[in-house]
């Protein structure tokens, strides 16, 4: 049953794959014009790619590399401690609190879920600072399609979904991931994840927004492997 539900669903991609080719004009030497992808070599008598190498290549980019071993080499119960700057004064002292995050690869390591669960201090309508309870969940990977880091982020402060690409500088041991998010209404903010990871029991992460054509860091988070 399981296997039928997966040739369906392969058969399926393949179908979406070609009628997207038979769309296309391809360009000389079996690349998509404008697609930054190389193509499948299609077959000069439809013009359409031969589904035996759709499946081929489709196989070879599901692949693991030492990208998605290095996310999953973060796996493991995590504490955590935050800094928040909500007051423009640069000089006020950021809201502080704890938490615990929880990472674990699925999908045979191709991704990592991060599970988070802390409390936060955060203004009520009453304007006084109060406890709230806080839970998110992050899902990461490698896309070998992109080549690059991809993320996204849910959370219980929001009804949105944080989409950013990044990449992975082994020099400095640290990811760089670019977003946008819109908390509310008309308010786009462009925003820079810096993840550095000090060593196998210790990273950190450094939020910055644009505010007013600056960038200005607003969160920073330490996380220390529980043992």
């Amino acid at each position: 049953m399981k296997t039928s539900l997966i040739v369906t669903v392969f058969i399926t991609a393949i179908a979406l794959a070609v009628s997207s080719f038979a769309q296309s004009s391809p360009a000389p030497g079996g690349k998509v014009a404008n697609s930054g992808q190389v193509a499948v070599p299609a077959n000069p008598a439809t013009g359409q790619p031969n589904p035996a190498d759709m499946m081929k290549q489709m196989m070879e980019m599901s692949k693991l590399n030492e990208n998605h071993k290095l996310l999953s080499s973060l796996d493991g119960n995590w504490d955590y401690t935050i800094k928040f700057w909500m007051n423009p004064d640069p000089n006020a002292k950021p809201q502080e609190s704890k938490g615990s995050a929880t990472r674990k690869s699925v999908m045979g390591g191709r991704y990592v879920m991060m599970d988070v669960s802390g409390k936060m201090q955060m203004p009520g309508e009453d304007g006084k600072m109060k406890d709230m309870q806080f839970k998110g969940m992050g899902l990461e990977g490698y896309d070998n399609v992109k080549k690059k880091f991809v993320a996204s982020w849910i959370d219980n402060m929001g009804t949105g979904i944080e989409f950013s690409e990044g990449t992975y500088d082994p020099a400095t041991k640290s990811f760089t991931y670019t977003a946008e998010m819109e908390p509310v209404p008309g308010m786009k903010t462009s925003v820079r994840e810096v993840i550095k990871i000090a060593d196998n029991n210790h990273m950190s992460l450094e939020w910055y927004e644009n505010q007013g054509g600056q960038e200005k860091k607003t969160m920073e988070i330490n996380y220390t492997k529980k043992k």
